[in-house]
């Protein structure tokens, strides 16, 4: 299927806090940089009434806000921005409100593709897809954007790709993992695909262990009705830490295309080994805040920010295994959780010490060296080597571990750091799939979560208690230790 850069960018659910917070400014800073199209329109459009002027009002207020103090040499690039937009109140249910908004998508259009963007709950996928094709606005020149989670398991996933593919192509379907929009994200691919020296020691011969942690310090915010539906497992590990370990773990695709990419980590969530029935009490935790404390300021526990009882995990620990050459005996150890001491996307990839030391006295001080891959708050990336200190000593050459980093933010100073939305929506506008993901992922991905609730389920398995400001129950510290490994704190 040909794609051409979008002429109109239509927005279900614009008056959302995700439209109004993520998405408007990330086409700010599109606008400020020249890449949207000229003929580019964006259509919002929610049930709610309100009229164009009023919609630019919502949306200048919140850019204002965002931009901060660079609200004044913005303006040029926000007055833009805001005759762009336009809104429509639509409800699919209804025929003639669904005919008036196909008048309008069809007028503002031009004759060019759409891009329609369901920044709505899942539970509407279906049923805006369903309208959009009754309309007769699903052909070759559409495709549509839509955000996680797909689905509450496996089946629900199933149920709710098969509505979406009854009325789009999976081609013309670009679902949103706003992870693999991080620049820190796509420079994982960059740092092992375009260095040379990396790719011969990036297997089980040579690294002992993988560590990807995703923490978070704040609670349940605003989101208590979603989060103690989904929990960790599903909010954090189905998707951002999966694709995370994909990214890490796949072979080098031939080509930096949508397919190439895809497939790769496809074979990844494909040779996952399965933790399933009692395997699921030694290899993974769950575990939900209690009362504690984040930096210094006392928080309330889990239940007590719901206001009721619940079995929802918050944190989930997991050692999990690729079961193929490359990494063959090689353990990822996945870890995230909210109310954690502190707010860290991070990879920690060990490798194997020295099969033999010639310095006899620091023998037990050598440390084997250590790839760290920092992906928030800042982008960092730090190799630990061994050094000699420096001296003179009778006896003999002393060592202690020194890193080699490079700080991204440091390097590139003088370039502005984007939301991981700008280059999204640079994607879907222009027809590149490579950073969205395909179902069958989606459902891989499930499949191995759901393995693990039935485990748990089948073994009466519930969240342990942890203090909020920790790293989580103790029994995920034990998870590591039985193998001779720790987490890296």
């Amino acid at each position: 299927m040909q794609t051409r850069p979008a002429t109109l960018l239509v927005i279900f659910g614009a008056t959302g806090d995700l439209a109004q917070r993520m998405l408007v400014p990330s086409l700010l800073g599109l606008e400020r940089d020249g890449l949207l199209p000229d003929v580019l329109t964006i259509l919002g459009a929610a049930r709610t009434e309100l009229t164009q002027e009023g919609f630019r009002d919502l949306a200048r207020e919140q850019l204002v806000g965002h931009l901060g103090d660079d609200a004044e040499d913005c303006s040029d690039a926000l007055d833009r921005l805001l005759a762009r937009l336009d809104y429509k109140s639509v409800d699919l249910s209804s025929d003639a409100s669904l005919d008036d908004f196909t008048a309008q998508v069809e007028q503002r259009r031009g004759g060019g593709d759409i891009l329609f963007h369901l920044s709505t709950a899942p539970s509407w996928y279906s049923a805006i897809c369903s309208g959009l094709a009754r309309a007769g606005l699903n052909g070759e020149n559409a495709r549509v954007m839509m955000e996680k989670p797909i689905g509450h398991d496996l089946a629900s996933s199933m149920d709710i790709n098969d509505c979406i593919g009854k009325s789009f192509a999976e081609q013309q379907v670009y679902r949103v993992d706003h992870y693999l929009g991080k620049d820190g994200v796509q420079n994982l691919l960059a740092l092992r695909f375009s260095n040379t020296f990396f790719e011969p020691l990036w297997n089980s011969q040579h690294i002992e262990q993988v560590q990807i942690t995703v923490a978070e310090t704040v609670g349940l915010e605003d989101r208590a009705g979603y989060y103690d539906e989904y929990g960790a497992m599903r909010d954090m590990i189905q998707n951002h830490v999966l694709q995370l370990l994909c990214l890490t773990a796949m072979e080098p695709p031939a080509r930096f295309d949508p397919t190439a990419v895809r497939n790769e980590k496809l074979k990844v969530l494909n040779s996952l080994r399965p933790i399933a029935g009692k395997d699921t009490e030694s290899l993974s935790v769950g575990g939900q805040y209690d009362a504690g404390a984040i930096d210094g300021k006392a928080v309330p526990g889990y239940l007590d920010e719901l206001g009721g009882k619940s079995d929802t995990e918050t944190f989930v620990a997991l050692r999990a295994h690729i079961d193929n050459w490359r990494w063959s005996g090689v353990p990822f150890y996945l870890r995230t959780g909210k109310r954690l001491p502190k707010r860290l996307t991070e990879i920690y990839i060990r490798f194997r010490p020295v099969p033999h030391s010639i310095f006899h006295r620091d023998r037990a001080s050598i440390k084997p060296n250590a790839l760290i891959i920092r992906l928030q708050p800042e982008e960092h990336i730090s190799l630990c080597l061994m050094n000699k200190q420096p001296g003179l000593d009778r006896d003999g050459v002393h060592l202690s571990p020194v890193t080699l980093d490079l700080d991204r933010q440091s390097a590139f100073e003088d370039v502005r750091r984007r939301l991981a939305y700008e280059r999204l929506y640079l994607d879907a506008i222009e027809g590149n799939g490579t950073l969205f993901v395909r179902r069958d992922e989606v459902e891989a991905a499930w499949q191995w979560v759901d393995a693990i609730f039935e485990g748990w389920k089948t073994n009466g398995i519930t969240p342990r208690k942890y203090p909020a400001g920790t790293w989580g129950p103790s029994s995920a510290v034990v998870l590591t230790e039985r193998h001779g490994h720790s987490w890296r704190e």
